[in-house]
Order: structure tokens, then sequence, then C-alpha cells
């Protein structure tokens, strides 16, 4: 069966959702808002702020590739159960969570000489010594290590078979194209598949095959092996945490029913539909932001020609919901446990 793009996925969800729906009217509010904020510190919403995150590779090489590489293919499921005690690890006097402990892990690793971003040592890691490498500091270890595992085990032979044992190879073959850079990753490593059927037709998400363009775009900010002339196809990247904050932020709405079920606690499973409206939903709101947002740009004589994408709209949202946890978390958030994001 053919895949839709996220793009007309988000489309079709949208046009069939019952529980899920777009407010035109946070559309405008939140379009307006981020110009304000723009207009006032015009590196919030940009490519160049990547690096500056200490965790971040910090040059713009190989190095940074098989690093962006490994992260994204690990980048998923860190949240934490209600009343539940978070993974943690602790690098260089501070303290981190969520995606960014993953992150000092990998860097605490590489520091301490296993090298822990090379294909050929993760197409042959072991449960024992991944446990090792991604150990917490807190109680609680990291959630789905065996999934990580076989992931890393996974795409390590994929490396090694058919791209010369880096990503680099991937990037090359793409020519400059998004596009035909994330048909290369669905169609290459199976874990990056995250499509499934929305009735009669099949779907597709890509939260971390999109996020690894969209990493690779910023990291190389725009050129070179981030020189990407179709950026503008990647979408919002439909996680858990960006629905929550559009919620916040009334830009979309839940039905009383699904808004039982999150404060219930509801574990969803991924392809459920509620669950596949919820992020198709989102992906639409951010796409309508965009568009508005660019209108609003093309208006202003201060910010005229300022590139605006769904990728520098994730990560706002993305930011302001880690910055603004307590605001935010009156909104329940959907609960999955998944490889896709």
């Amino acid at each position: 069966m053919e895949v839709m793009n996220p793009k007309e996925s988000a489309k079709l969800i949208t046009s069939q959702s019952e529980d899920v729906k777009i407010l035109p009217d946070g559309i405008v509010s939140i379009s307006h808002e981020l110009i304000k904020i723009m207009k006032k510190d015009k590196s919030v919403m940009n490519f160049k702020g990547w690096k500056k995150h200490p965790l971040n590779p910090s040059v713009a090489d190989n190095q940074a590739i098989d690093w962006i590489f490994l992260v994204d293919a690990l980048n998923f499921s860190f949240w934490t159960p209600t009343n539940g005690e978070k993974y943690k690890v602790n690098y260089r006097a501070h303290s981190y969570t969520g995606y960014w402990s993953l992150c000092a892990a990998v860097n605490r690793a590489l520091d301490e000489g296993v090298p822990i971003t090379s294909a050929e040592y993760f197409c042959n890691i072991t449960e024992t010594q991944a446990k090792k490498v991604f150990r917490s500091d807190s109680s609680t270890d990291m959630p789905m290590l065996k999934e990580r595992v076989q992931v890393m085990n996974e795409i390590g032979q994929v490396l090694l078979e058919k791209f010369n044992g880096s990503f680099s190879q991937c990037i090359s073959d793409a020519k400059g194209s998004a596009q035909a850079l994330l048909k290369i990753i669905v169609d290459n490593f199976p874990c990056y598949r995250d499509h499934h059927d929305y009735g009669a037709q099949r779907v597709s998400f890509y939260k971390r095959a999109q996020i690894l363009i969209a990493d690779l775009w910023a990291c190389f900010e725009g050129r070179s092996d981030g020189a990407f002339y179709d950026i503008n196809c990647i979408t919002m990247f439909a996680d858990y945490r960006i629905p929550q904050a559009l919620v916040y932020f009334k830009v979309i709405s839940y039905s009383e029913r699904l808004m039982r079920l999150l404060e219930a606690d509801h574990m969803f499973q991924c392809g459920d539909s509620l669950e596949m409206e919820i992020r198709g939903v989102s992906i639409q709101a951010v796409e309508l932001i965009k568009d508005k947002m660019r209108q609003l740009l093309s208006m202003d004589h201060e910010l005229s020609g300022t590139p605006m994408n769904a990728i520098l709209i994730d990560h706002y949202l993305w930011d302001y919901r880690r910055q603004h946890d307590q605001q935010t978390r009156i909104i329940p958030f959907h609960k999955v446990r998944c490889i896709y994001y």
C-alpha cells in the first residue's frame, strides 16, 4: 500500500478527526505572538542556537553526523509515568532528564573512550554494554533499553552493509534533497517506518526521520551536508509534547472523551485512531501557523525575508514546554511506549 507523506497524512487526518480539532483563532493568536517575540529577539527562532546547546556537537563535521544519527535513532519514549522518578544523567556538573539525558549519556560514553557513535561498535552492542553506557544517576533506568539495543544493532548493520559504515553516505546519496534523504532513511532503516493505517489509507508521521534531517540542517546551518533545497517539506515532529503545548496555547482542542482518557492516564497504543488524530492534527496546526507567520513576516518591513518553517516553530514550542513545565502540565499529554517518538 502506498504511504502518504506526513503533510498529506496530516491534512487527511484533520479532515476526518472527531476528537482533536484546530482552533483558527488560536492559529492567528500564536502567530502574532511569535512575531512579537521575534521582533524583540531575532535569534529566538533560527537554527543558529542549535550548536550553542552544551550537549550538541559544536563543530559540523563527520563526527557530528555520526553523533546526530545515533542520537536521533534513539530519540524516543523518555516520558516519566505519573509520580515516577525521572531517568537522569549527570554530566559535567549538570543533571539532565528527558531527551537531553540521552545526549548526556552519549557524550559521557565518548569521554570515557567508548566509541558509541561508531557503527562498528553499536552494530554488536549488547544489553549489558548498553546498561553501562546509559546508566542512570537516579533510581530509574533508561526506558525501553532492550528496544534501543535492537535499534542500534539494526541501524549499525544497515550502515555497514549498505553505506560504508556512516550516515554521511546517505546524505551524499540524497544530493541535497530532504525529501530524497527521508526516503533513503525510511526505505533502508526499518526502525524509522513510522506509518500506520488510518481507515483505508496508510499515513505517516516520521518524527525521528524528520528530526534527523532537521538536526543536520541546524548543525550545518543550512550549508554543506546540511544544505537541503527542499527543507520546507519537513513538518513538525509529531511527539507527545508538542500537542500538549498546542492545547496549552489553544491552537488545538481535545474532546471531552479524549480529555477523560488523558486525565485517567490511559496508555495509548501507537496506531490507535485517537493517537493518530493527536499527531496528525498537530502537524496540520503547525503548518497553518507556519503559513500565517510567513504572511505576517512578508508584511513586516523589519522582518520581511526572514525564513520560517515548521522546524523552527517545533523547536520553539518544544523548548517553551520544557521551560514552562509547571504551567503546561495542566494539560495532560498522551502516553505511548513505542520506538517512533
